[in-house]
């Protein structure tokens, strides 16, 4: 049993999804990610002021697992229940977790199965990095005494063909940074985090950067997000998030972050090498 135990750990992720009153959206990433390959368990981000139910629980969910799962076992699924709306709560320390993988998914994002499949043997090959889909940059704004540093978007990575992080609303990354953010990472950077309602996945970004020295990996493939925009959306996000990068900065002691220009990429349907 012991043995059995250790190659689900090794070969095998959990689903970690974030999600916010969006039931509709929930049962649609659940019915997608059920029919994915290595899948071993659902655990849902529950941040509401209400429990979810147990006719979504029990009912609807489950069921869903059960009917989209691929293999003869259907993926587990529990609701991780936090009383208070708090970004921080998606990077908590989950108990009875069988996978040292977690892919981090909001609920609203989806990529498919073969791409997933293909992130996650990236991931198997450097299990300490993060492995995702999303790429940002950081970018030296001026040297001076105290260097400041801005936040660059999709158009930055795509202009420059560069990247620093991997945004954690989809990426692979190993279980332990869950207790390494809670536990070991400042709780000023945390306390940043909850009170501007941002960051958490910058946050991430640096603190697996710092264990790491090493950049982050970028897997091509296509993001379909099903819901309405985001906080990335609204006015002034950038600048938040530079405001964010400057901040972790100071408390980090330094810049952890480093560049990269190597993107995983299927080379079955890759036309050009």
């Amino acid at each position: 049993m012991r043995n059995f135990r250790d190659w689900i750990s090794r070969q095998r992720y959990t689903v970690l999804v974030n999600t916010w009153k969006r039931e509709d959206l929930l049962k649609k990433s659940v019915a997608h990610y059920a029919s994915c390959k290595g899948v071993d368990a659902f655990r849902v981000v529950w941040s509401e002021p209400e429990p979810p139910s147990d006719e979504l629980h029990l009912s609807l969910l489950e069921t869903i697992a059960r009917r989209h799962r691929r293999g003869s076992r259907a993926p587990e699924l529990h609701f991780d229940v936090n009383l208070e709306d708090n970004l921080n709560n998606r990077f908590k320390p989950i108990t009875g977790l069988n996978t040292d993988a977690v892919f981090s998914v909001d609920d609203d994002v989806l990529v498919s199965c073969d791409t997933m499949e293909l992130a996650f043997n990236v991931w198997l090959s450097a299990r300490d990095s993060m492995v995702g889909f999303v790429p940002r940059m950081h970018w030296l704004q001026s040297k001076g005494q105290t260097p400041t540093y801005r936040y660059g978007g999709w158009w930055s990575v795509w202009w420059t063909g560069s990247y620093s992080m991997v945004l954690s609303k989809i990426a692979f990354f190993h279980s332990k940074y869950l207790e390494l953010y809670t536990y070991q990472m400042p709780q000023s950077i945390r306390s940043y985090v909850a009170n501007e309602r941002n960051c958490e996945d910058i946050a991430m970004s640096f603190l697996v950067a710092n264990v790491t020295k090493a950049p982050p990996i970028w897997v091509k493939g296509r993001v379909v997000e099903i819901g309405s925009s985001g906080i990335s959306s609204l006015t002034g996000h950038s600048h938040r998030r530079s405001r964010c990068l400057n901040h972790f900065v100071t408390l980090f002691e330094g810049m952890p972050l480093v560049p990269s220009s190597v993107k995983a990429v299927n080379s079955k349907r890759e036309w050009f090498w």
